[in-house]
């Protein structure tokens, strides 16, 4: 049964570095060894290169007739290989994506120069044959070294990769750990927060109730209460008059009805406030008595277009209020909670009441605020936590099975210090 080695995370690098060492320093010995033969390999096909460009320049300095163009084409096609080969890099240090990175970048100057050469070759013989068997031999060379590198890389070298991936793991376990600490410690000031909130919001809800269980506030309460529902009656009383209003209204602004300024100006207040026009209206409603009359004198004449039911039900509503006192009760009515109001809003007291319950309202209202972003940001919080610790399980198993490939050994790794 294989060793199980168990492994603190802090410890893991060091201990990967030691288990494959033995693993890892022939095979990057051996790649060290490959990338100095192919600067060579590259340094002697630049060489040779080099060549070819300065004995075609030589040529075509002679301006022989019928070996100028040959040179010509000579010198383009040694020019366009020195200047693909000067693309590949050889690193000076021996990693996996490195050696990886540079095989690839071989790989394809290979096929450029291989490219280069059918296409120049045919215009370029048959002079500097001696050249160009030259520069064979070194591009041959050049390709050999990239075939055994690429084999070297799928074959053998992949290990190197590996422990560099488990390196990487390592890593990113750390900074997931890092991570889900952090948030772990956000989440618990985001709670303590909360609870702050809380106790906060509860304080000013008790002081909220007793700043509105005194005497004056309830009285006034009281007062606003009764004031909405008069609103609500004296609305129900004039429901069917609001359309003929503002048909009125509209017959007014064109001059087709005579109603005068004062008329047209409380017209407006019955149709936006009806209790306030009723309230204001003095003499017994008289501006609105003299509204309903011009309304219902427009309705006989037959300028005020509306279908029949509606002018009827207007018609006996307008009836109603100018013969029964349903709105002289409510104008009474009115009057007094509004003058008991005028007279409770002049209280200091009530002032001073007010004063601190709209501060009280106010400050409630920006902690209730902040306790729904508090709340939200820890559920968010929360889902987060789930999240990171998923992903630090993933990590731990992917980096306890790369490890046991490379060791052949069962590696648990230890997360707590």
């Amino acid at each position: 049964m294989p060793q199980t080695s168990s492994i603190r995370l802090q410890d893991a690098k060091e201990w990967l570095k030691n288990e494959a060492t033995s693993l890892i320093e022939p095979l990057q010995d051996k790649a060290g060894s490959m990338l100095k033969q192919i600067d060579e390999r590259i340094g002697d096909a630049i060489e040779s290169s080099q060549k070819v460009l300065e004995n075609s320049q030589n040529e075509m300095n002679k301006n022989n007739p019928k070996t100028h163009r040959f040179a010509r084409n000579a010198n383009k096609f040694a020019q366009g290989l020195i200047d693909t080969l000067n693309t590949v890099k050889v690193p000076s240090s021996v990693q996996y994506e490195s050696v990886e990175h540079l095989c690839d970048e071989l790989e394809k100057a290979c096929a450029v120069v291989d490219q280069l050469r059918r296409s120049a070759y045919p215009y370029i013989s048959p002079y500097f044959i001696f050249d160009r068997r030259r520069l064979d031999v070194f591009a041959k060379r050049l390709y050999d070294i990239t075939k055994e590198l690429r084999s070297f890389l799928t074959a053998k070298y992949a290990s190197i990769k590996a422990v560099d991936e488990a390196s990487s793991q390592v890593d990113r376990l750390v900074q997931t750990l890092n991570e889900s600490r952090q948030s772990e410690e956000s989440l618990g000031q985001a709670e303590e927060r909360m609870q702050t909130l809380e106790r906060e919001i509860t304080d000013i809800k008790g002081k909220l109730l007793h700043v509105q269980a005194r005497a004056e506030l309830s009285e006034l309460v009281r007062l606003n209460q009764r004031i909405e529902e008069l609103r609500a009656e004296v609305k129900h009383n004039l429901r069917y008059l609001q359309k003929p209003f503002y048909k009125l209204q509209s017959l007014a602004r064109t001059a087709e009805v005579a109603v005068p300024p004062d008329e047209v100006r409380k017209l407006d207040e019955y149709l936006s406030d009806p209790l306030m026009a009723l309230v204001t209206d003095e003499n017994e409603f008289a501006t609105l008595r003299s509204i309903l009359k011009k309304l219902d004198s427009t309705i006989v004449q037959g300028k005020l277009k509306l279908k029949t039911t509606r002018l009827r039900k207007a018609q006996d509503q307008i009836s109603t209020v100018l013969n029964k006192d349903l709105l002289g009760q409510l104008q009474r009515n009115g009057q007094g909670i509004m003058t008991q109001k005028k007279q409770l809003l002049s209280s200091e007291t009530v002032n001073q009441l007010q004063s601190e319950l709209s501060q009280l309202q106010k400050h409630s209202e920006t902690l209730q605020k902040e306790y729904e972003l508090v709340t939200s940001r820890i559920k968010a919080l929360k889902a987060e936590q789930i999240k990171l610790q998923e992903r630090a399980q993933y990590l731990k198993k992917e980096l306890e099975k790369k490890a046991s490939q490379l060791t052949r050994k069962n590696v648990q790794i230890i997360l707590s210090s």
